[in-house]
């Protein structure tokens, strides 16, 4: 099952385990936000609809990070973007531990948001270009269960941090081990080499401008793609940042669970996640991108509404979590191989990243959105109600969608 890895050559290698890391720490910087609301919702006597609002202004300026780094990629390279994204997301995750009010939380989690919208707009495509294309869904879905890696990081990190110290300080030592991922660049600067498809782009780029490509994602063309991509991308993240955000409080406040039952919990979550990423990498390469979009769309409607809307015995929602963690991942692990086949090479990173993020900035609106129907339906309908209409998008999407397994990837507009 790992012929396709070890067929590798040392600097592909070497390109897959920097994006693989990425996108891991990324995620670890991401969900210390997630394990400290239930603390911040009693320390600042914060609302749901503040968390809410946080969580969604730092995915909307991921949003617009992550296009920007998109066009910035096709301009000056994907692993220099790669880098400079690292680096930012981990500088502003570190200073949330040095906040002390709901406004300048804010500002730290929104300035996050830039670098981690900017991280996957040049790691994916990277990784997608690296590789032939006999095995990119594997590669490129491999990579992005580096996510649900980077949350278990999360996850362990916040057991040993809240199990030995005291809330009100455990909090921000959480958040200051954000600033360890910087250290990969380091190690980036000397292993990864930039994509030859950048490089075959040289005379256009001489050619033309930061707004011209940037315009190309928009012509008669490239619209329709970059229509459904958005769309795509609107529902997996907007159904997964309903999960990820709310989930922590929800087995905290409805369920009742102490933080060891909670780690638990979300331990099985993670796994199933990480099974996702993987099982749905192989099946994109075996069944294709299309049909596997589906499978994972119905499976995560399914047990989405099951894991909110039942009144599970505690074993069976632990249970549950497994297929719930498989099938929002699953949908996300086919991405950005199908981004990566659906542009050409002179605007891919700008078209995959206006998609992708586009979509995040939509999808950011609902975890508010649980946050505000909480208050009237609760916070369980609430849930499952946002994120199985998130997942019925992508649903409908896919069934239009063109089908682009094994295809050569196109250099030229």
């Amino acid at each position: 099952m790992l012929a396709w890895y070890g067929g590798m050559s040392r600097p592909q290698r070497n390109t897959f385990w920097a994006c693989f890391w990425g996108w891991a720490l990324d995620a670890m910087s991401v969900q210390f936000f997630a394990f400290v609301i239930p603390t911040l919702l009693v320390l600042w006597r914060m609302s749901k609809a503040q968390v809410g609002f946080i969580g969604t202004s730092a995915l909307i300026s991921s949003a617009v990070g992550g296009i920007v780094a998109g066009v910035l990629a096709d301009r000056i390279g994907r692993v220099r973007v790669l880098k400079l994204t690292i680096l930012w997301f981990s500088v502003f995750t570190g200073l949330s531990a040095f906040t002390f009010t709901f406004s300048t939380l804010l500002i730290t989690r929104v300035l996050q948001g830039v670098g981690f919208g900017g991280e996957w707009a040049a790691g994916a495509i990277l990784i997608g270009e690296a590789v032939d294309n006999r095995i990119r869904g594997r590669a490129v879905g491999s990579v992005q269960a580096g996510w649900p890696v980077g949350y278990g990081i999360a996850a362990l990190a916040y057991w040993i941090v809240f199990s030995t110290m005291p809330e009100q300080s455990a909090w921000r030592v959480l958040f200051a081990l954000g600033f360890l991922p910087g250290f990969l660049v380091l190690w980036m600067s000397r292993h990864v080499e930039e994509s030859a498809a950048f490089h075959a782009t040289r005379q256009f780029r001489e050619k033309s401008s930061f707004f011209s490509t940037f315009g190309l994602i928009f012509s008669s063309r490239m619209l329709p793609r970059t229509i459904m991509a958005s769309l795509m991308s609107a529902g997996a993240l907007g159904g997964n940042y309903t999960i990820l955000t709310w989930l922590v409080t929800y087995l905290r406040e409805t369920q009742g669970l102490t933080v060891s039952n909670t780690s638990l919990y979300l331990s099985v979550n993670i796994f199933g996640s990480f099974g996702g990423y993987v099982c749905m990498a192989y099946l994109s390469d075996l069944l294709g991108r299309k049909k596997t979009f589906t499978l994972s769309a119905a499976g995560a409607v399914i047990t989405v509404l099951a894991y909110t809307q039942l009144h599970l015995p505690p074993m069976v929602s632990l249970l549950l979590g497994f297929p719930l963690g498989f099938f929002q991942s699953g949908i996300i692990s086919g991405m950005g191989a199908c981004f990566t086949e659906l542009f050409p090479a002179q605007i891919r990173s700008s078209a995959g990243g206006f998609s992708y993020n586009l979509g995040r900035g939509i999808g950011a609106l609902v975890p508010t959105g649980v946050g505000l129907t909480s208050v009237s339906l609760g916070l369980a309908p609430s849930i499952g109600m946002w994120a199985a209409c998130s997942y019925a998008l992508v649903f409908g999407v896919a069934i239009f969608l063109p089908e682009t397994r094994n295809t050569e990837l196109e250099v030229h507009v």
